[in-house]
């Protein structure tokens, strides 16, 4: 009887050490994800779904800072270091260019299986010398928010033009403060010196004829007078229909002012319509999106924007880094997400998914914008476009601070670009 219950100990040792081992046979695999509005909550649930289906893997979600620069300057640390400990990284649109040499070719892990189903624009935008270096996740465009009880109620339509924004927001705003509301302003937006201000000062710039900063075929184009005058009319936006502290507001700054019923447009990306009609939203149903203003060119500009999924390449599981961030990319969590955070797909059929649509009306109504967006220079200034990016967007928020004037400001850019580049000046164009 003793043998026989010693080895039922045995046995029963052997089998847990056994358990042990495979426990501690998990694979971790670690996701930089961004955490602006339902962006981490979505990523941690994304990341649950995957280990449901692959209970040896265990993803870790980091979540890193809300700023792109910031971000940026974080992935930087660990890729020029050839860490390990990033497997899969949220890269921005306008990064594969740059961050190319860090990551692992998607093509050879099956992405190719997958990528007509998505814009072909950003799968080229993400393919480097014939690599795929990251898969398209979500796709974004500027658009502007505006209160629909509000423009109701003053008998206002949704403004066409900059001048129609302008004369609008002061008007309604003067109204709701001498109706009791002093906090209250006409138009939020993105007014720190980051690359989101390079995004709403290149739709002013790009929607009054004043081109792209520098043009596709590599000519610096930024001093010119259409670029001067919109430059100068948002200028005039702060201290009026805009807060002062405008000039430090990212997305998320902007959104909460908004979402307390504070201000009658704001300009955003998607993700912010249905954190907009949360519950604990002071506007829920009271508000609706729209294309931006048109300037002189008579045509509104959305710069485009989006993130997608690259694997390190000094990841020690790249395979399964892969695999998870063709899973995280996947329609069925691209539908999730469109769903429940209002980030736009970058799969073409969910724009054409009733439940989709019934979450997302927008995405319906405003499609060409999201396929027409205006690129930043991305590709023209590569692999410089960030230290370009900052040259603009330094230069724009010395106007809006008040430190220099539009015409200075955009001589010292051509100068300053001219000096990183090396190209010639150009004239602005327009597609």
């Amino acid at each position: 009887m003793r043998k026989y219950l010693l080895l039922v100990l045995v046995l029963a040792l052997v089998v847990s050490f056994t358990a042990v081992g495979f426990a501690q046979e998990k694979t971790e695999i670690t996701v930089a994800a961004g955490s602006v509005g339902k962006e981490l909550e979505l990523t941690q649930q994304a990341a649950q779904m995957y280990m449901e289906e692959h209970p040896n893997v265990k993803i870790n979600v980091l979540s890193t800072p809300d700023l792109a620069n910031d971000r940026l300057g974080l992935y930087l640390q660990f890729l020029e270091a050839e860490s390990p400990k990033v497997d899969v990284y949220q890269v921005d649109v306008i990064w594969p260019g740059d961050l190319a040499q860090h990551f692992i070719d998607l093509n050879k892990y099956g992405a190719e299986e997958v990528t007509d189903n998505h814009f072909q624009e950003i799968v080229m935008n993400n393919t480097v010398e014939g690599r795929l270096v990251a898969i398209p996740w979500f796709t974004d465009a500027g658009l502007l928010y505006y209160r629909t009880d509000l423009l109701k109620k003053y008998d206002r339509e949704v403004p066409q033009t900059w001048t129609e924004l302008e004369e609008t927001a002061k008007y309604i705003m003067e109204q709701e403060r001498a109706a009791g509301n002093p906090d209250f302003y006409g138009y939020v937006w993105q007014g720190n010196a980051y690359e989101g201000l390079t995004c709403d000062a290149l739709e002013w710039v790009f929607s009054n004829g004043g081109g792209t900063i520098v043009s596709p075929d590599k000519k610096i184009t930024i001093n010119n007078e259409k670029a001067i005058e919109a430059i100068d009319m948002a200028s005039g936006w702060v201290g009026g229909i805009s807060p002062t502290g405008v000039t430090g507001m990212a997305e998320e700054d902007a959104r909460k002012m908004w979402e307390a019923g504070n201000a009658l447009f704001m300009r955003n990306w998607p993700y912010a319509y249905t954190l907009g009609n949360a519950d604990t939203s002071q506007i829920k149903g009271k508000f609706d999106v729209a294309p931006l203003p048109a300037g002189d060119s008579g045509s509104s500009a959305a710069t485009l924007g989006g993130w997608n999924l690259s694997v390190s390449k000094y990841s020690e599981h790249p395979e399964i880094a892969a695999d998870v961030a063709l899973f995280m990319a996947s329609k069925k969590v691209q539908k999730m997400r469109a769903i429940e955070g209002s980030f736009n797909p970058t799969i073409k059929s969910l724009y054409k998914d009733e439940e989709v649509l019934e979450a997302v009306p927008f995405f319906g109504k405003l499609y060409e914008v999201f396929t027409n967006a205006v690129a930043r220079p991305s590709t023209a200034t590569a692999p410089n476009y960030n230290q370009a990016s900052e040259i603009f967007f330094q230069g724009v928020h010395s106007v809006l601070t008040g430190e220099s004037d539009a015409s200075t400001a955009v001589q010292y850019m051509e100068l300053d670009l001219k000096d990183l580049l090396g190209y010639e000046i150009g004239e602005p164009r327009q597609p």
